[in-house]
C-alpha cells in the first residue's frame, strides 16, 4: 500500500511539472511535433542506457499492443503540447479528469474491468465541474480545449494498451517499449508536419524528459498494482497542482473558480475509484 501511495504521489507531481516544461518550450517558439519527438528521443536513450535487457515475448498480440501504444501515446502527447502552446495550463488541467471515463470505457471492452452503476455519479460530477469551470467564461481558448480533449481520449486509450504490455512483460520492459514506440510514431508526425528538427532549449528539454521518465515509470508501477480506471482517477489530483502552478508561474487568472471546479471533478474521479 505504501508503494502505491508513493507511486501515485510521484506521478502527480511529475505530471504537473512536465506540463509546465512543455508550455515553457512552446512559449519559446518550439513546434509541438518537435518537442514531442525530442521528448521520446530522450526517453528512448534513457531507457536503453538504464534498462539494457528486455524480456519480450514476441507475438502478434505484442506487436498489435506495441503499435497501438505508440500511435496513441504519440498523438496524446502531441495534442497535450499543442493545447498548452495556445491555452492556459490552469484551464486545461481540469479536463484531464475525463481520462478515467475514457479509460473506463476502453477497459470494459479490452481488459474486462467492469464498473459499477454508482460510478455514473462520478461521471456526472466531472461533467458538473466542467460546467462551473467554463460558466460565463469567454476567455478560454476553444481550440486549446478541443486539442486537450483529443489528448485525453488518446492518452486514456493508450493507458489500456500500456497495462496490456505490462501484463505481457514487466515494468522496465514496458517502459522501454513505450518510449521506443512513441519515438517511432512521433518521428512520423514530424515528417508529416514538415517541421524542422530544431533542438529546443536544453535546460527545459532535459527537465521535461526527466519529468516524463519519472511520470511514466511511476505510472507503469501503479498500473501493475491496481486497475487502470482506479489509477487514472487517483492521478487526477495533479489537476489541483497544475491549477496552482498555472496561476503562479504563468500568472493565469480566476484561480478560485478553477480550484472549485477542479475539486468537484477530482471528487467525481474519486467516486469512480471506489465504485468502478
Amino acid at each position: 500500500m505504501i508503494g502505491i501511495i508513493t507511486g501515485v504521489g510521484v506521478r502527480i507531481v511529475s505530471n504537473s511539472y512536465l506540463n509546465v516544461f512543455q508550455k515553457l518550450l512552446t512559449n519559446n517558439g518550439n513546434k509541438s511535433s518537435v518537442v514531442n519527438f525530442y521528448t521520446y528521443l530522450g526517453l528512448s536513450v534513457i531507457s536503453l542506457v538504464l534498462i539494457p535487457f528486455f524480456n519480450i515475448n514476441y507475438s502478434i498480440s505484442m506487436l498489435i499492443n506495441f503499435i497501438a501504444m505508440g500511435v496513441l501515446g504519440a498523438l496524446g502527447n502531441y495534442f497535450i503540447i499543442k493545447a498548452l502552446s495556445i491555452g492556459e495550463l490552469s484551464s486545461l488541467a481540469p479536463i484531464n479528469s475525463y481520462k478515467p471515463i475514457v479509460a473506463l470505457v476502453f477497459a470494459i471492452f479490452y481488459l474486462k474491468e467492469i464498473p459499477s452503476i454508482l460510478s455514473l455519479l462520478g461521471i456526472f460530477l466531472i461533467i458538473g465541474g466542467t460546467y462551473i469551470l467554463y460558466l460565463k467564461n469567454e476567455s478560454y481558448n476553444k481550440t486549446a480545449i478541443f486539442y486537450r480533449v483529443l489528448a485525453l481520449i488518446f492518452s486514456g486509450a493508450e493507458a489500456v494498451f500500456i497495462k496490456k504490455i505490462i501484463l505481457l512483460t514487466n515494468i522496465p520492459t514496458s517502459f522501454c517499449l513505450w518510449a521506443i514506440s512513441g519515438l517511432i510514431f512521433s518521428f512520423l508526425f514530424v515528417i508529416l508536419s514538415h517541421n524542422k528538427l530544431k533542438l529546443p532549449k536544453l535546460r527545459y528539454l532535459g527537465l521535461l524528459v526527466f519529468s516524463v521518465a519519472v511520470m511514466q515509470y511511476s505510472t507503469n508501477f501503479v498500473f501493475s498494482k491496481i486497475n487502470v480506471s482506479y489509477a487514472l482517477a487517483l492521478f487526477q489530483l495533479s489537476t489541483l497542482l497544475s491549477v496552482f502552478l498555472g496561476a503562479n508561474i504563468f500568472q493565469e487568472k480566476d484561480f478560485t473558480r478553477k480550484i472549485i471546479a477542479s475539486l468537484i471533478m477530482v471528487a467525481g474521479a474519486g467516486i469512480i475509484i471506489m465504485y468502478a
